[in-house]
């Protein structure tokens, strides 16, 4: 037994029936949970902007395809340290996770590890984040250490306004700006636009996942979006999405996208409509499973991109010399 009466190792409630739970060795299963690799989602939603920026980037280039070791450097540092963050964030929230139903399972709620281990944990994989980090040029290594004092606010960003969604927006969009970096050793405003599109993508979809808890954020004083919005959650997601999208194809356009980024744009605008349509904010379930499909309108928009790459686009609008 934990020191808090939890059977040791036991699974995180929200995310059972995973690889950890069946096959992770039973002192690992702790850790893995603290970085959610039992739910990859996060990891994901972190690394398509990253992906967004590299095929944009591209484009502008006017280059044969993505750049793959930036595709795979991107994969590998998102996974990494999008547990470090999450493993952070336990860490602050470790005392308010244990009032709610959703949270208070997982492993320093709980007590499987302690505040100490988690911490050692979470330099751990910053460590192999940097070592990820080093293999870009120094812009986007400076770019992306830039980083971390957003990370290091977010946890706190609940307790004082109903925007947390947008500080995890500035967070979770900075790929939007690494791929331009990592491809031109500076940022212009093509890759300035398409962080701000994904600013809004990442508001709506949290704002989806935060009306999870909106009951028992409301007992302890948690703020968010889904809070701020409530019935209106519809309205605010047609505002957000809309506006992802528009700027996102402006991005595109400045980069000398062609048709088949814009197809790109259309094909992920009309999941973005399709999740607005279907949303229930009181059904819970519902609500996880729309959050977690924004990996797969994102991987749309991200293919369109790249295709759009691989057929050859025309000069850019904007080009980065500019």
């Amino acid at each position: 037994m934990s020191e808090r009466g939890q059977p040791a190792f036991a699974p995180v409630a929200d995310a059972t029936g995973n690889w950890v739970d069946r096959h992770a060795p039973l002192r690992t299963r702790p850790y893995l949970r603290l970085m959610r690799a039992d739910r990859p989602i996060g990891a994901w939603l972190l690394l398509l902007p990253c992906w967004w920026s590299t095929a944009i980037a591209a484009i502008a280039a006017d280059a044969h395809w993505p750049d793959p070791v930036l595709l795979v450097l991107f994969a590998v540092g998102a996974f990494v340290m999008r547990g470090a963050g999450c493993t952070w964030n336990d860490i602050i929230d470790r005392d308010l996770d244990a009032q709610v139903a959703r949270t208070r399972s997982r492993p320093l709620p709980s007590g499987q590890v302690t505040a100490v281990q988690a911490f050692v944990f979470a330099v751990a994989l910053s460590l192999v984040g940097l070592a990820v980090l080093l293999q870009f040029n120094w812009f986007a290594i400076g770019t992306g250490i830039a980083s971390l004092v957003i990370v290091a606010f977010y946890p706190f960003a609940k307790r004082v306004t109903f925007w947390p969604q947008f500080v995890l927006g500035l967070a979770f969009s900075w790929g939007a700006l690494m791929g331009w970096a990592a491809v031109f050793g500076r940022l212009d405003l093509p890759a300035f636009i398409l962080y701000a599109g994904s600013i809004l993508w990442v508001i709506g979809y949290d704002t989806i996942y935060a009306h999870q808890d909106r009951e028992d954020d409301a007992l302890i004083g948690i703020r968010s979006t889904a809070r701020l919005f409530g019935l209106e959650t519809k309205t605010a997601l047609t505002i957000l999405y809309a506006g992802a999208v528009a700027l996102i194809s402006i991005s595109a356009t400045f980069s000398g996208g062609g048709l088949v980024a814009f197809a790109g744009v259309l094909a992920f605008a009309m999941h973005l409509a399709w999740q607005i349509r279907k949303i229930d904010v009181n059904d819970s379930a519902l609500c996880l499973d729309l959050f977690r499909s924004n990996r797969d309108a994102g991987l749309l928009l991200f293919a369109g991109l790249a295709l759009d790459v691989i057929a050859g686009s025309p000069g850019a609008l904007l080009s980065p010399a500019q």
